[in-house]
């Protein structure tokens, strides 16, 4: 008898599908736009960066209030990530390392809010991203120093606060230098968090807050991960010439902050949804991090558990948890750290027959591969066999793109233009249905 689990493939992508909506700009930014400048003389410029600033330049002249005459500015956004504007220009750079692009871009963006007056707004839209495409180096470091010291922190299983603590004390424009730069002007920052904790100081970088920050933290974690920074950058984090601006600088006084999407907020989505098909979601948390393999593990355990004594839930139930996972790269092997866990959470179910997942990346691109994530159902383990696939040694070779492209089980959704980082639903069906069908 053929099993196809099409019911749950289903269920699972219309769970994914349902986060990724809730973090769409055209859905969550229109009630948080300020009003126009009062003054007759004063204008609005727009500056953004991340996976989701084009479309948020988007939503933004879809339902600005004002005269759109007064509007302009620019953005920048990943490759393939960008969207009709029309008075809002759209760059598209590199991630997760910077390019020339970025770097002319972020340039850009310091020269558009020059020169503005108390009379003048400039409206920020950050997301995830944001970091890598506002490349700024510091004066006496290049791009490709950056590019060198990103890759590296990539590699090592660095979390993305500690990443994003080194890119804004080695950047121009990151830790709030934005900001001051904008000065007298008013600064309303819209930020779709990618981060656990949603740390306005750690979105893109904050490069409109002010930051916790400091020149010792950032030498902390070089030399805990022993990445090899360039003379130049050593020595303004040993002096404190890299210092970003700290809370109370009186800069950042005509400064507000809002975030408008969350991990958490889309995570209630797909609960809400779950419900709605019969199925009791629990939510894990929205801030989940950890090594991909190992927080598969956990996550595994805790399913296994719902399957053989219904604890926390018994089935039919959903386990939903957000938040950002790392891989220490070791291999040469293609995937993202979604893809790394379902191959870890693959292993720790060893092909359980009531239990199915999924995990992508709500940005629709799991690390530099063209897919959002993948899937694992309950005969993923023999399929794979079937196959010739040894999914320990492909976990070993941090090769897990390879193993689901082969079955068929990847999530492919080309870039959603939102990002609030990594979505993950385990379903776990009832004693009483093996939930196969012919």
């Amino acid at each position: 008898m053929a099993v196809s689990y099409s019911r749950q493939r289903t269920l699972l992508r219309e769970l994914f599908d349902a986060a990724v909506a809730a973090a769409d700009p055209a859905h969550c930014l229109p009630a948080w736009l300020p009003d126009p400048p009062v003054s007759p003389r004063g204008r609005t410029v727009i500056v953004g960066a991340g996976k989701a600033a084009a479309a948020m330049a988007a939503a933004v002249e879809a339902h600005w209030r004002g005269d759109p005459e007064r509007l302009s500015g620019i953005v920048v956004t990943r490759y393939g990530h960008g969207a009709p504007t029309r008075r809002i220009e759209v760059v598209e750079a590199s991630h997760p390392a910077p390019d020339e692009a970025g770097q002319r871009a972020a340039a850009r963006l310091l020269q558009a809010v020059a020169g503005l007056t108390a009379d003048d707004l400039v409206l920020v839209l950050l997301s995830g991203g944001g970091s890598a495409l506002l490349a700024a180096p510091m004066d006496g470091i290049t791009l490709d120093d950056k590019r060198r010291v990103t890759k590296a922190l990539l590699a090592c299983g660095a979390g993305i606060g500690e990443i994003n603590c080194v890119r804004k004390h080695l950047s121009a424009i990151k830790g709030g230098r934005l900001a001051l730069a904008a000065r007298p002007a008013r600064v309303v920052t819209l930020a779709i968090s990618d981060v656990p904790g949603d740390d306005l100081s750690t979105i893109a970088s904050g490069p409109t807050v002010a930051d916790p920050t400091t020149c010792a933290d950032v030498l902390e974690i070089v030399d805990r991960y022993a990445i090899e920074l360039p003379a130049a950058a050593r020595a303004a984090l040993l002096s404190g010439a890299a210092e970003t601006p700290k809370p109370g600088n009186p800069g950042f006084a005509r400064c507000e902050s809002h975030i408008i999407a969350t991990a958490q907020g889309s995570l209630a989505a797909a609960a809400e949804l779950a419900r709605a098909r019969g199925v009791t979601p629990l939510v894990l948390g929205d801030a989940i991090e950890g090594e991909s393999r190992e927080v598969a593990r956990v996550l595994g355990g805790i399913a296994l558990s719902c399957a053989a004594h219904g604890v926390p839930l018994a089935g039919p139930c959903v386990l939903l948890s957000g938040g950002e996972t790392t891989v220490t790269v070791k291999a040469a092997g293609r995937g993202g750290r979604n893809a790394e866990f379902l191959l870890g959470l693959a292993l720790a179910l060893g092909g359980h027959a009531r239990i199915a997942a999924i995990a992508g990346d709500t940005d629709g691109i799991d690390g530099s591969e063209d897919n959002a994530g993948a899937m694992v159902l309950p005969d993923t383990p023999a399929r794979a066999a079937a196959a010739g696939i040894d999914l320990r040694a492909r976990l070993t070779e941090n090769d897990a793109y390879s193993v689901f492209a082969a079955l068929g089980d990847l999530v492919v959704t080309g870039p959603t233009r939102t990002n609030v980082n990594d979505f993950r639903a385990i379903l776990i069906e009832p004693a009483e249905s093996l939930a196969k069908e012919e």
